[in-house]
């Protein structure tokens, strides 16, 4: 049965209305989802041999659904998780179509019966004290940049931001007197407030000093040499370039993939072997759930067990079992 409405009326009223205006999802989770959407279209009109304009829901069936997830695998290169994502998207939207159509609700259902794709769990690099405190200690502070990307390195150790969170922050955000802190803009327009070290407060100060930055205006912290936000690649770049410099005196950082989520891991991992309770690094880290925030606990253990396998247990002047003694005789000794 053909829907009432044709499907570019629902896609536009998912990604303009629902999303936006009904669940008040962020600007950047729209356009997610609508890169999903355009993907999978793109994908269907070239399947059925038709324009995307002629496309209607007919065209987007569970099978093709399913093509085009295994497309994003064996073509695009894409990861479970990235396949999930766009499948997250997909559910959404018919998730959405269900609930204003009912003659699709049939078809909705098949497409939400799919399930998502179990991955690998991917290692979690970290850095080692001794590692991160290389890194900064490549920075030449006097050259162009050094005194931004020493600051931009600290402050994303400090508070194990995520990159678009450190790119988002502006100097209003910042509170740089007595008790020190950073309000955070997170995932799903959540806020969070992280407090900020003495010495990265020292090197924020003389950035916003030396760009004539007002601590109280919207500019940008972490800027370029145009004055624009810094981008995700830019911080990547930055960090890699210090990995490298600081790997000639610590040859370990030479065999690590250092990237700024590998700053974000560093903090959990210094923050739990500090002894900083999981509940206070779940809240560090923005962690919706303490389920995340295990995983550096389940790290941790596992580095212990291994250390304590490598030590040899001292003789406490119990009696062993020879290997000859039957079970009872054993028993009988101690």
């Amino acid at each position: 049965m053909k829907a009432s409405k044709d499907l570019g009326y629902y896609v536009r009223r998912f990604l303009g209305e629902h999303l936006p205006r009904v669940r008040n999802v962020s600007p950047r989770t729209v356009l997610a989802y609508r890169d999903g959407l355009k993907l999978l279209l793109i994908f269907a009109a070239g399947s059925h041999g038709r324009a995307v304009a002629e496309l209607d829901f007919l065209h987007l069936g569970r099978q093709t659904i399913l093509d085009f997830l295994e497309s994003l695998e064996t073509l695009r290169g894409n990861k479970p998780t990235t396949r999930n994502n766009r499948l997250a998207a997909i559910r959404s939207f018919f998730r959405f179509v269900s609930s204003d159509c009912p003659e699709l609700v049939e078809q909705c259902a098949q497409v939400l019966g799919i399930p998502k794709k179990k991955g690998d769990s991917p290692s979690m690099g970290y850095l080692a004290v001794d590692e991160v405190n290389a890194i900064l200690g490549s920075i030449r502070r006097a050259s162009r940049h050094g005194l931004r990307d020493e600051a931009l390195l600290r402050f994303m150790y400090n508070t194990g931001a995520r990159v678009q969170e450190t790119l988002d922050v502006r100097a209003s955000d910042l509170q740089l007197t007595t008790p020190a802190h950073v309000l955070l803009h997170g995932k799903g327009r959540k806020q969070r407030v992280c407090p900020l070290w003495d010495e990265t407060v020292r090197r924020l100060t003389e950035l916003l000093e030396r760009d004539r930055v007002d601590p109280g205006s919207d500019q940008f912290v972490f800027r370029n040499r145009q004055g624009s936000p810094l981008t995700r690649f830019g911080v990547r770049y930055i960090l890699s370039k210090y990995a490298r410099l600081a790997a000639e005196n610590r040859p370990t950082l030479a065999r690590k993939d250092v990237h700024p989520h590998t700053l974000r891991h560093t903090t959990a991992m210094h923050l739990l072997q500090s002894g900083v309770d999981i509940n206070t690094i779940r809240c560090w880290l923005g962690h919706a759930s303490v389920a995340a925030t295990n995983r550096y606990v389940e790290i941790d253990l596992d580095m212990k067990r291994k250390a304590l396998e490598g030590l040899s247990p001292a003789d406490d002047g119990k009696p062993t079992a020879p290997q000859d003694a039957t079970l009872l005789s054993w028993l009988e000794s101690l």
